[in-house]
């Protein structure tokens, strides 16, 4: 599913006009971006989290050059669903 049809189907059922939910879904992810680039974390009841792990300094190859790189600490932004939202998924498998 792309974004064009997320927002095909919210509009859909809710009855909101595809202008509005585009701007809502935007508005959505430049917030979340922007929490995760300030070190906040997002926690979405029922959803999930969106947090900025941590990996550590390590030495990295340059394969076609063969020389050892050195990769500096950095973040990275992860999700991690929620119980619910794991179980939900975990009963459309078993229905299949």
């Amino acid at each position: 599913m792309r974004k064009a049809d997320l927002i095909n189907q919210i509009s859909e059922k809710t009855g909101i006009p595809k202008v509005d939910v585009l701007v809502t879904l935007e508005t959505m992810f430049k917030e979340v971006k922007g929490a995760l680039a300030n070190g906040e974390n997002i926690y979405i009841r029922g959803f999930g989290s969106f947090i900025t792990k941590k990996r550590a300094a390590k030495i990295g190859r340059n394969i076609k050059r063969n020389v050892a790189v050195h990769i500096p600490e950095h973040f990275i932004p992860a999700f991690k669903p929620a119980k619910e939202f794991v179980q939900e998924v975990k009963k459309l498998k078993k229905e299949e």
